[in-house]
């Protein structure tokens, strides 16, 4: 995907701030939040204990700040796990549209990009159609780009191809005046607890600290606390071969498998929240699938 736009992420929007009101629940101009994509946007790697079946993840943790005094929020969640660009698109955008969004987030793609054969240009370029579509709402629109996976034991040969479909995305958000959440800078994702045990989705931690960095890029004042990982415990060149084929054989074969047999994690679930609604006393369905379905792969 090429041109000559201006890749130059647009600034977070600017609201002014109730006089008097609590700093860290300063007033911001969303009442309408829907969250698009995969499993990362769906929170996989992060299961609330409190509701089996459910996983929270950065966009629950986003929209439970943002309606924190903030009148009639309404928040839904449209994401599925395994989801490529392309289904997004055709499952989700139409859903998005019905529900009058004023702030939308938007993170599709990754699955494709860590396909082996795919090509970053053409997933970018579905991404630009779907961003367009969008854009008819007038929605504060979000983008992601993916993080830098230079030191991760999966992805992190295919470090090349997420660096191109990040300079993608911003030529998309420029040319639609979306904001972009940079995951590539956020340095803290290279530490070993950022990612869950599978090695492909974020943890607990990983998603509190990604929800602090797109309300950071949002420009709200939020109670999210920073978490510093611990440092990284020393092991013997045996006990990572043997944590290696431990994750092997419950994560990377299972994925493998299904790829080959043409399933997808997601097959059977549905979103986790279709419907806009109050975060605070609105219905806040488990989701879908079987416990098997719900083992952690894109």
């Amino acid at each position: 995907m090429t041109g000559t736009e201006d890749t130059t992420p647009s600034a977070a929007p600017e609201y002014e701030t109730v006089e008097g009101a609590d700093p860290a629940h300063a007033k911001h101009p969303w009442q309408r939040y829907v969250a698009l994509g995969d499993s990362f946007t769906e929170g996989i790697g992060d299961p609330d204990p409190s509701r089996p079946g459910y996983h929270r993840g950065w966009a629950d943790r986003i929209a439970q700040e943002l309606a924190n005094g903030t009148e009639n929020f309404a928040y839904a969640n449209l994401a599925v796990r395994g989801r490529l660009i392309r289904q997004i698109r055709d499952e989700q955008i139409a859903p998005a549209l019905e529900l009058k969004p004023d702030l939308i987030t938007l993170c599709a793609g990754g699955n494709d990009v860590i396909r082996p054969g795919s090509d970053p240009d053409e997933t970018a370029r579905v991404l630009d159609t779907m961003v367009q579509l969008l854009a008819t709402t007038g929605a504060t629109i979000v983008l992601f780009n993916g993080p830098d996976v230079r030191d991760t034991p999966v992805m992190g040969s295919i470090r090349g191809k997420v660096a191109i479909f990040n300079e993608n995305v911003r030529t998309v958000a420029a040319r639609y005046d979306a904001v972009v959440a940079d995951m590539w800078s956020l340095r803290e994702l290279t530490a070993k607890e950022m990612w869950d045990e599978d090695r492909l989705h974020f943890s607990a931690l990983g998603h509190h600290t990604i929800a602090r960095m797109v309300l950071d890029t949002l420009n709200v004042p939020h109670d999210l606390d920073p978490v510093q990982p611990q440092p990284p415990v020393e092991r013997s060149w045996r006990e990572a071969r043997v944590d290696d084929a431990v994750w092997a054989r419950h994560h990377l074969f299972p994925w493998v498998l299904r790829r080959l047999r043409g399933r997808s994690s997601g097959d059977n679930i549905t979103a986790k929240r279709p419907n806009i609604e109050p975060l605070f006393g609105g219905s806040m369905p488990p989701g879908g699938g079987s416990e098997e379905s719900e083992e952690s792969t894109p």
